[in-house]
């Protein structure tokens, strides 16, 4: 029997862990933090969602299998260090696309980022496949 005071907590608080982990993603280059980071943080509050409603409620919620979020997470790390080799560079050599925008700003997005969102999936999935297989166990 679960409280209802931890399966309304958990309801607001995963929103805030989510955003909280992508924070931590997107922060990450200049400062601590990171896909790792963020993944676990993600992980985490899809935990205390499995806590409260349950293994099925969190297979549900997700939409996918955990084992997918981590095939997407190689495939970005992979193409993120792909995209130097076009470029006549060595794997995994940050390139960056600078996109002019209105009134002289500029937009940066560089392949490290695409290789944190790659670590944050396989993170994120890995934590959520173990997370899932104990909750299996348990019930």
């Amino acid at each position: 029997m679960t409280s209802l005071i931890l399966r309304t907590a958990s309801r607001f608080l995963i929103t805030l862990l989510l955003l909280y982990s992508i924070f931590l993603l997107l922060r990450g280059h200049n400062a601590p933090g990171g896909g790792f980071v963020g993944g676990l943080v993600a992980a985490s509050a899809w935990a205390l969602y499995g806590i409260a409603f349950g293994e099925t409620s969190v297979r549900k919620s997700l939409g996918l299998e955990p084992q997918t979020f981590i095939a997407l997470g190689l495939g970005l790390a992979a193409v993120s260090g792909l995209i130097a080799l076009f470029g006549k560079k060595a794997f995994l050599t940050g390139t960056w696309l600078i996109m002019d925008l209105e009134q002289g700003r500029k937009l940066e997005i560089g392949s490290p980022l695409f290789f944190d969102l790659g670590v944050y999936f396989v993170v994120l999935g890995t934590a959520l496949t173990i997370i899932l297989i104990l909750e299996e166990e348990e019930s």
